[in-house]
């Protein structure tokens, strides 16, 4: 789980190959008939690569989308949700050194207090045919000095649709890490001018073993107006993360009422 120079090397050569073909498209009008001819027959084979990769890559969000309807959740579950960036490709994929408040995709930030910025953020494709979202996300800390390091997922406003105190809000997670790591789930609620929050710990996460969690968030517990909800979001909370790696293979939230005795 440290940083893995062939994929570095790979995305680079990408990179560079991209820059190729939107430098020869710019300066196309100067070039001599008989290289424009070569370089279109490139072009119409790339193409038909990239296309045939997109449409294998929609089929596989598709099949991870079908198998998140059929993950056994509690009865009377009336939302359920898993962020973008673990369903499909994102742009960027990786930032190195972020600082802190850097987004990945649209749902997903980064907050530290590291003036190093001695970090990288990147989505990952999950290894295992077992894993139910196609995507994972990487955060890599080298020497950390800051106090404090948190990935912040933006929730949807549908979470907030008909939300009451009487739901139990339930998040399933999957965590590998490459030393012993504390983590903490946080789930944040906004109304009117205040917020109020519910703090998790996540147990039994074991260096180089897929850790499956499951927490659930008592909303009777916190004294939110129902009237007023604004925001939802969840942090990951991860202490003395120094020469650490993490990746997240699942991320899913879910939301039901509480039982009635």
């Amino acid at each position: 789980m440290a940083v893995r120079p062939r994929q570095w090397i790979e995305r680079q050569a990408r990179q560079r190959v991209l820059l190729q073909w939107a430098e020869m498209a710019e300066s196309v009008e100067f070039m001599p008939p008989k290289r424009i001819r070569r370089l279109s027959d490139e072009a119409m084979a790339l193409r038909a690569s990239l296309n045939r990769f997109l449409m294998r890559g929609d089929r596989r969000a598709a099949a991870s989308r079908v198998a998140l309807d059929a993950l056994h959740l509690p009865g009377g579950t009336d939302w359920r949700w898993r962020p973008g960036f673990l369903a499909g490709p994102i742009s960027p994929r990786g930032i190195a050194r972020p600082a802190s408040g850097t987004r990945l995709g649209d749902r997903a930030a980064l907050w530290h207090d590291c003036e190093g910025h001695a970090m990288i953020l990147e989505q990952i494709t999950n290894p295992r045919a077992t894993d139910l979202s196609p995507y994972g996300l990487q955060l890599e800390v080298f020497g950390f000095s800051g106090s404090f390091l948190s990935i912040s997922i933006d929730l949807p406003t549908e979470a907030l649709d008909g939300l009451t105190r009487n739901h139990i809000v339930r998040l399933e997670a999957s965590l590998v890490v490459e030393r012993p790591l504390t983590v903490y789930a946080r789930l944040n609620i906004g109304h009117g001018p205040n917020s109020d929050e519910l703090l998790q710990p996540l147990h039994g996460i074991e260096a180089g073993l897929q850790s499956q969690q499951i927490v659930e968030f008592d909303l009777a517990l916190i004294d939110m107006n129902e009237q007023r909800l604004e925001k939802i979001w969840l942090d990951l909370i991860f202490e003395r993360p120094e020469m650490n790696a993490v990746e997240i293979r699942e991320l899913f939230l879910s939301r039901h009422p509480r039982a009635e005795f």
